[in-house]
């Protein structure tokens, strides 16, 4: 075997030394390659939502999308803009509002169980229609907007520009109508701000509520069934369904002590938003996410 002459052997560790701050380099690549590939892996064949944002509501990190630009129908999502807009024209909680013949569902013929002739206060309206998605307590409250209906889905449009909510249009304040439209992103705006309203925070995470109609009480439920489990500490969340938009869920919680905020859109299937909560939460816990998380 040859002996390898001095400058061909210097040429070589010259070689070497241009070639080791890639060789260095490569690990943090490939790191990075790795995060992202947990990132991507951890969901797209488990989270079945055909449109889905999860943010680190602290920092507003994307975490997580899929078809989040999509501008899809949001049922009673849109509830949480109604609420917002109620709350900021600063209107008299405590009024007292009587559900009428032009709070009753034209558009799906949903059933109610508020019935036409309650009074109930401007309150206990908001709480019902945010707890239980009651489509005549929100309707109840645009109408007493001052203007009416029109001038309160005006105002409802106002406030998504403001908030830079581009793709977001109100026809009315229910959701029960699917021109109704938004996107995921849309819709983490929207989220972020309402966690601002203590009584949406408090309205949306109750158990049960009950009302007085005449001389009966009647007891509504949060149509979340997440905000009892234990395993969740949910600071808002508001759900929605119309056959147009599928099963929709917004949801603030906190996982780890931070906040994360979740869309979920169009959803085939009754449980698929609360199981894929449930799986991004538990990726978020997971091992996986904390050693890819820099």
């Amino acid at each position: 075997m040859r002996a390898v002459t001095a400058p061909r052997a210097a040429r070589a560790l010259l070689l070497c030394a241009l070639a080791l701050p890639l060789v260095i380099a490569l690990p943090a690549q490939a790191a990075k390659r790795s995060r992202a590939g947990v990132a991507s892996a951890a969901h797209p064949a488990a989270l079945h939502s055909n449109s889905v944002l999860i943010l680190d509501a602290s920092g507003k990190q994307v975490l997580y999308e899929k078809n989040a630009e999509a501008v899809v129908p949001i049922a009673s999502l849109t509830k949480l803009m109604t609420a917002l807009v109620v709350l900021e024209a600063r209107q008299d909680m405590e009024e007292a509002l009587a559900v009428t013949d032009l709070d009753v569902d034209q558009v799906k013929h949903a059933a109610s169980r508020l019935r036409v002739g309650t009074v109930l206060s401007r309150a206990d309206l908001l709480h019902i229609a945010l707890m239980s998605s009651e489509n005549r307590a929100a309707s109840a409250l645009g109408r007493n907007y001052p203007g009416g209906t029109a001038a309160f889905v005006a105002a409802m449009n106002r406030r998504a520009a403001a908030l830079g909510m581009l793709h977001t249009r109100y026809v009315e304040p229910t959701g029960l109508s699917s021109e109704n439209v938004s996107s995921a992103q849309d819709l983490a705006k929207l989220l972020i701000e309402a966690q601002r309203q203590p009584l949406i925070r408090r309205f949306t995470t109750d158990h049960e509520y009950a009302i007085a109609q005449g001389r009966r009480s009647t007891t509504y439920h949060n149509s979340n069934h997440l905000v009892a489990s234990p395993a969740w500490d949910i600071i808002l969340q508001k759900t929605g369904y119309i056959s147009e938009a599928g099963r929709c869920m917004i949801l603030l919680a906190r996982i780890d002590g931070r906040p994360v905020a979740m869309i979920f859109l169009d959803s085939q299937g009754t449980l698929t938003r609360f199981a894929d909560a449930d799986r991004v939460r538990n990726w978020l816990t997971s091992k996986t996410y904390i050693a890819a998380t820099p």
